[in-house]
């Protein structure tokens, strides 16, 4: 019997529709994904995400049974939910309509050249009622990295060239999920902050999660040793790690987007200013 379908749902975006600019190169994408993979993959930021998504299904009062997971890294993703369908990442996704409870966008949609179309694409595979779960690092990702390299070529060269992959902010991405017809929704942030033994170190962690610098963009010649080594400098005062003054911090803020296909009898917010009773009453708190 085919899946219930939704009463009116987004139309997901056709090859060569509306196509929004190209931000990545998708070829140097897969080919530091293939490189990671051949000299061992760095997976905590993967193995950090998992746990989270995993605490957050387990909060939610609902089995799901038929799951989909749009990924980069099958073999990651595959591992921890052995019974999820996984489905690439690329830009028109392998997804039925009307055919998931559960679909979760794991930490691919910031190298999306349409992330939009890619969350419309979500929502309409999802069943009514079927939770859509994304999580993508945004913020201020990496954010020392990009003021760093870009000051230092500068400095050195007198041009400028992308480096590292622009973030999106909680505020906007949450509101897309609304956009595209999601429910229920909340956009919320996990920080986190690692250690290196230099910025040298933090790029070649990078390479080795398969999120070297794979923009459209780029400067394709090898960065110059002096540009390298100002950078390095400027990371090593402005981020030094308080803990040990030889080593360097570098920020990753998680960003988690969760929505629900709208169903009958679903739930619904309440309208701003409809609360019947003032917020200091409901908690029974005195004036000063």
């Amino acid at each position: 019997m085919p899946p219930d379908q939704p009463a009116s749902q987004p139309t997901a975006p056709q090859p060569g529709a509306g196509q929004a600019p190209r931000l990545t190169d998708r070829t140097a994408l897969l080919r530091g994904r293939a490189r990671a993979r051949r000299q061992g993959v760095v997976d905590l930021v993967h193995a950090i995400a998992m746990d989270e998504i995993e605490d957050r299904l387990a909060e939610v009062n609902r089995t799901f049974t038929d799951i989909a997971i749009v990924t980069g890294w099958p073999e990651l993703w595959q591992a921890r939910f052995p019974t999820a369908r996984i489905v690439a990442d690329e830009a028109v996704l392998d997804l039925a309509p009307a055919s998931w409870d559960l679909v979760i966008h794991a930490l691919a949609l910031h190298w999306a050249d349409d992330p939009v179309g890619q969350l419309i694409q979500c929502r309409t595979a999802l069943r009514p009622d079927g939770l859509l779960l994304a999580v993508l690092p945004g913020g201020e990702t990496l954010a020392g990295l990009r003021e760093a390299l870009s000051a230092a070529e500068i400095a050195r060269t007198g041009g400028l060239s992308p480096h590292v992959l622009p973030m999106g902010d909680v505020r906007e991405l949450g509101g897309l999920l609304g956009r595209v017809g999601l429910a229920l929704t909340v956009a919320d942030v996990m920080p986190l902050t690692l250690s290196y033994q230099s910025l040298i170190h933090l790029g070649r962690e990078l390479r080795a999660m398969g999120e070297g610098n794979a923009l459209l963009h780029r400067r394709r010649q090898p960065l110059r040793r002096d540009v390298l080594s100002e950078a390095s400098a400027r990371y090593q005062t402005a981020h030094r790690d308080p803990n040990d003054a030889s080593r360097v911090l570098a920020r990753i803020d998680l960003l988690f987007l969760t929505g629900w296909a709208p169903a009958p009898g679903q739930q619904q917010p309440l309208r701003p200013g409809s609360a019947k009773m003032p917020l200091a009453a409901a908690l029974n708190v005195r004036p000063a």
